[in-house]
């Protein structure tokens, strides 16, 4: 078993020792944050590793938890009810960094019936698994996380109106390791943390702008990724707050420097775990799957679009001559395109979607790469020809949606999202869409003050 996963009968006997006293039982919420409880581990134990409840608004509110209207499956007038919190107890961890803590990731189910909830974030990668499944396949993903890190705590950063803000160090520090020397009193115990709750981490490394650092983590099947990601966004978080440190996964902090991304390396494997990507025959290694695959990529980029970039602020990443892209188009290890194909003519051969950021809800963005990739195994499309160049340059690449509303005009049109979610998931995810650029549009930013207040 990997360091720091817990069997039941593990967890039970370093409960009756004293070594943990505190369960976190934790579901994924529409933005991929964890929401849950602290469990007194000898109740858990006995009673609460079976099911414990939570309101139902849980999957039906914006970032700052607020009760938003227009969802069907909760509301005011439905006197917002309870959910169902199951624990999966194949996620049961140990918290290193947390003194005397385990934690167990649970899936959201009706009160009465016990089925998923079908817009749960959870539930909708595990049918897009399943869809994958009956076609034969298996899939292999690796999402890269990367933030900033800032000196300033979280308190100091909320008392100073999140204004001067000082991050870790001064200049860019990509590869950099004088610098990344200088931050490993925390990047070491963000490693050793996750390697000890059972996530592989592969590295921790400095990014393209002062303060700037990523974790990556080892190839998982879809879901363990997506409880990987989320897990290690929330330990990233705690363990910064445990050094007097804040860090942001927001896509893009400051109109000043690089934004942050999530890119989504994904290929797929037979159920026997063999490459189904790599055909040493094909053009860069190929297969005729990983093309089709590749093509429902590319065609349903529009598509999938909001769940790579949920929010107004995950578009102004988007910028020429800042590796991250803005054309939906593919290229041979080209890092202007949005997607880029790594590892040609081996058995590592994979897809690297760019488009998406920071942060994303990785449960959905990873559902709907699948579900595209699905669509294009199908219906059996025809890869175009590779983009050669400056993709920030061609006036004719597909562009990328350039804001939300585009995004969102995307996904409530389109016809193989509500085949591969449901209509009713689509549609509840549209209604978070226009709550959040409703929410923005009625607010006045700083720019407008600065730009007009005695000019206008």
């Amino acid at each position: 078993m990997m360091t720091g996963l817990l069997s039941f009968e593990e967890l039970k006997q370093q409960v009756k020792q004293g070594a943990i006293d505190t369960v976190i039982v934790a579901c994924p919420d529409m933005q991929g944050r964890l929401m849950g409880k602290r469990m007194q581990a000898e109740f858990f134990v006995e009673t609460a590793w079976e099911e414990t409840h939570c309101c139902n608004y849980l999957l039906a509110t914006d970032l700052e938890m607020n009760t938003v209207d227009g969802y069907v499956s909760t509301s005011w007038s439905a006197g917002y009810g309870d959910y169902v919190m199951r624990p999966d107890m194949g996620t049961l961890r140990r918290l290193p960094w947390l003194e005397g803590t385990a934690m167990v990731l649970c899936d959201f189910l009706d009160h009465h019936d016990h089925s998923f909830i079908p817009h749960s974030p959870r539930a909708i990668l595990k049918r897009q698994v399943e869809r994958l499944e009956k076609l034969g396949f298996r899939s292999a993903v690796a999402t890269e996380l990367e933030f900033f890190v800032f000196d300033e705590t979280y308190s100091q950063m909320r008392h100073g109106n999140y204004q001067k803000m000082t991050t870790i160090s001064p200049y860019n520090e990509d590869y950099h390791i004088f610098q990344t020397t200088r931050e490993e009193g925390l990047m070491r115990q963000i490693r050793n943390g996750l390697q000890g709750a059972g996530i592989q981490v592969e590295n921790t490394k400095g990014e393209a702008a002062a303060g700037q650092a990523e974790v990556n983590v080892r190839y998982s099947d879809a879901i363990n990724m997506a409880d990987s990601h989320s897990i290690i966004k929330n330990a990233v978080k705690e363990i910064a707050f445990l050094n007097d440190k804040s860090v942001t996964f927001l896509a893009k902090w400051s109109h000043n420097t690089a934004g942050s991304s999530s890119h989504i390396h994904q290929s797929l494997v037979s159920l026997k775990g063999d490459s189904v990507f790599q055909d040493s025959n094909g053009q860069y290694g190929m297969s005729d799957t990983m093309k089709h695959y590749l093509a429902g990529l590319l065609k349903y980029a529009d598509d999938n679009t909001y769940f790579l970039a949920p929010y107004v602020n995950s578009y102004k990443r988007f910028s020429e001559s800042t590796f991250a892209p803005t054309k939906a188009i593919w290229s041979l290890d080209n890092r202007t395109a949005g997607f880029r194909i790594v590892g040609e003519g081996t058995s590592a051969v994979r897809i690297e979607c760019r488009i998406g950021g920071s942060d994303l809800n990785p449960y959905l963005a990873i559902a709907a790469q699948l579900a595209a990739g699905i669509a294009g195994i199908e219906q059996k499309l025809e890869l175009e020809d590779e983009f050669v160049g400056d993709a920030y340059q061609s006036e004719q690449a597909r562009s990328i949606p350039i804001n939300l509303v585009a995004a969102t005009k995307a996904l409530k049109s389109s016809s193989m999202l509500r085949d591969a979610f449901g209509s009713e998931v689509i549609d509840h995810y549209v209604n978070a869409a226009e709550w959040e650029q409703k929410s923005f549009e009625q607010v006045v930013t700083d720019y407008e003050v600065k730009h007009g207040f005695d000019q206008a």
